[in-house]
């Protein structure tokens, strides 16, 4: 059996749980109050780091946007457009290292975390190399997908300037997985912080006082990622929590290359297929009769729901650390508690938000732009708003859940059935063979996420958890077995 967990809390709470001696609700009492803890202390800076990264693109948009009408679409077509798609792949790709290093850093083989990292950003770095070659070619991309030349152009010059943000990318998603797998995610929130503020310094200068345009704003948040990634490298390398996880350079990390790639492009395709289902909504509301209102007021529904997002991300990294350190610990009735609690957790926040949504529904467009007719479309929409918030605050985390277990694979498929083979199609039904418009497109997608949200719910509350274990025990064993073969082989 896998190591008997650390920290203190992990193995306390599946003491906690099994002790038959305590009453039921007192047991239940004291493990909530466990799990809170570790809990929050996990979510919250998460939450802060994706807001902040959120931030930091949003505020490269906005002083774009002060440029001129051109340069904000610009700006907002590479930012959306373009950038979505690498950030989606990257941090996809990333999230195989959560599944295996929390497993790890729950059995105690902590000298394996430091192999993974550095694993998945050789795969990552690979990859950033056909999507920069992607991002080069953006400009006669751009004309193909219909655009007009004059924002492609400008478009592409933005993008050009995002290329080294692809690699800092590639870096900083393994990095923050490592040190998210050992609960170390409040530096990660300090260095965003700092960086941030460095960022709106910077951008203001180079854009505005040195005069770089485009051009300069995209530099500058490729150079932001890089600020973000060097500092949280140096941190690894410095801090005594790092010491036993992080070991230095090794030649390891080109070894067993095929079997990450496998577990990595399944979280790619995950994750990839998640963030483009809300970028073809938009795409189909483009296409209808009047879509200048259509888009206006979705993409502020968007905004809303995208900022709303982040907390479940922050809840789905939260999650599958949790459940990937229980199951690595060898605590199958800690890592199913684990789920409840904070499947619970996210689905109140989340609930609480979407009613103060509806609350200000008649409002809420006016801190974007003065449009009435565009209040009145976002009022209109904000239902639809709401049904999607509540939704996300259980179906991100149940995702995270399956990262922590590794069943990224299965989860791809079930995201294909239930987005691209049933909320798509039947979107683009109700909007346009029965004339809902952008209501009735939102309406099919919720059906394919809520369908999605009750498979994953089947799947996650009937698991076998004692089996999970053995999984994750088994994945280490097959790893330390890579691991030990070369060695193996020198002493004969």
């Amino acid at each position: 059996m896998a190591g008997g967990g650390h920290g203190g809390g992990t193995g306390r709470l599946e003491s906690v749980l099994t002790d038959t001696s305590v009453p039921w609700t007192q047991r239940i009492w004291s493990a909530t109050t466990i799990e809170m803890k570790l809990l929050l202390s996990l979510a919250a800076p998460a939450v802060m780091v994706y807001m902040i990264n959120y931030l930091m693109s949003m505020s490269t948009q906005i002083f774009s946007g002060h440029l001129g009408n051109l340069e904000l679409a610009a700006a907002s077509l590479g930012n959306t457009g373009i950038q979505i798609f690498a950030y989606g792949l990257m941090l996809g790709m990333g999230s195989a290292v959560e599944t295996l290093c929390g497993q790890a850093y729950g059995a105690n083989k902590y000298e394996m975390l430091g192999v993974y990292l550095q694993r998945s950003t050789v795969l990552l770095v690979a990859t950033g190399v056909p999507l920069a070659i992607i991002y080069g070619f953006s400009r006669p991309l751009l004309i193909l997908l219909g655009q007009s030349k004059e924002i492609a152009k400008a478009a592409s010059i933005f993008v050009y300037g995002l290329i080294p943000q692809i690699f800092a990318y590639a870096v900083n998603f393994p990095i923050q997985k490592f040190m998210q797998a050992q609960s170390i995610v409040a530096p990660s929130a300090y260095i965003s912080a700092a960086t941030l503020a460095v960022h709106l310094v910077l951008s203001y200068v180079v854009i505005y006082q040195v005069g770089l345009g485009l051009l300069g704003a995209s530099l500058v948040l490729s150079l932001s990622w890089w600020i973000i990634v060097v500092a949280q490298f140096a941190y690894i390398v410095m801090s005594p929590k790092c010491r036993l996880t992080w070991t230095g350079f090794t030649w390891k990390a080109f070894s067993g290359l095929p079997e990450f790639m496998k577990l990595s492009t399944s979280s790619a395709v995950m994750l990839c297929l998640e963030t483009w289902y809300f970028q073809v909504l938009v795409l189909i509301a483009g296409l209808l009769e009047n879509p200048e209102i259509a888009l206006d007021s979705l993409s502020v529904c968007m905004t809303i729901s995208g900022w709303i997002f982040m907390i479940s991300v922050g809840f789905n990294a939260a999650a599958s650390v949790r459940v990937s350190n229980e199951l690595g610990a060898g605590n199958p009735k800690s890592a199913a508690f684990s789920v409840v609690v904070v499947t619970t957790l996210s689905f109140v926040v989340t609930t609480v938000l979407a009613i103060i949504v509806l609350c200000l529904r008649d409002y809420i467009s006016y801190a974007f732009t003065e449009g009435e007719t565009v209040a009145r479309a976002v009022s209109d929409l904000c239902p639809l708003l709401a049904v999607t918030l509540t939704l996300n605050g259980i179906q991100p985390v149940l995702s995270g859940v399956a990262v922590g277990c590794g069943w990224q694979t299965f989860v791809a498929y079930v995201n294909v059935g239930c987005y691209y083979i049933v909320g798509v199609p039947l979107g683009v039904l109700l909007g346009f063979k029965f004339g809902l418009g952008v209501k009735g497109i939102w309406g099919g997608m919720i059906g394919g996420t809520f369908m999605q949200t009750l498979i994953l719910m089947w799947v996650t509350f009937r698991t076998d958890w004692n089996k999970e274990v053995e999984a994750a025990t088994k994945r280490l064993d097959q790893w330390e077995a890579d691991k030990k073969q070369p060695l193996l082989a020198n002493q004969e």
